[in-house]
């Protein structure tokens, strides 16, 4: 075989095997590639809490919303959040209806109202929030979007405080269920 000949042969080889080498499965280089892509984030997120009514809870309608959850699109565009929904750990869900402008947000009281933009109402007669909760946001198809968790645990350790809301000084109707049924 001639040098020319050997060279070519060589130079096939070399690129037969570059291309076998880029075949290999995604994994085999340690990066995923996009096959257990994670889900992209939200640009909807929780934003702040007010899960005490200041004042009495006295279980009007005032005191109920009092009580609510802000919900924000941090992007550009519109999101339609029809099909979302908001719930606590008590799984008391309200079911978003609405589309949210982009750099906007929406408040979602625990009361009866007329819902506008910028407010939403869950039309309860009972409070949602304790002192210790979790809001949950989830996508039309179930898949959790966003959570935020508040409040101390009876052995003094914090949940991811830093929320609206107070300690209770009316009786502690939160922490000590006096509130009836939710």
């Amino acid at each position: 075989m001639s040098r020319s000949a050997r060279r070519l042969t060589a130079t096939v080889l070399a690129s037969g095997a570059l291309l076998a080498a880029a075949a290999l499965p995604a994994t085999a280089d340690g990066r995923d590639h996009g096959h257990h892509r994670p889900a992209q984030r939200s640009a909807v997120v929780l934003g702040e809490i007010q899960y005490d009514s200041p004042g009495r809870d006295n279980g009007s309608n005032r005191s109920l919303n009092a009580e609510w959850v802000t919900v924000t699109n941090t992007g550009r565009h519109a999101v339609n959040l029809r099909g979302w929904t908001l719930s606590d750990e008590s799984r008391r869900t309200y079911t978003f209806d609405l589309r949210l402008p982009g750099r906007s947000s929406v408040r979602v009281h625990t009361g009866v109202g007329r819902d506008t933009r910028h407010d939403v109402y869950q039309d309860r007669r009972h409070y949602v929030w304790d002192s210790r909760d979790t809001a949950t946001l989830r996508d039309n198809r179930g898949h959790k979007v966003d959570s935020k968790s508040w409040g101390r645990y009876r052995d003094g350790s914090h949940r991811d405080g830093g929320y609206r809301g107070g300690d209770h000084r009316d009786g502690g109707h939160r922490d000590g269920g006096q509130r009836g049924n939710r």
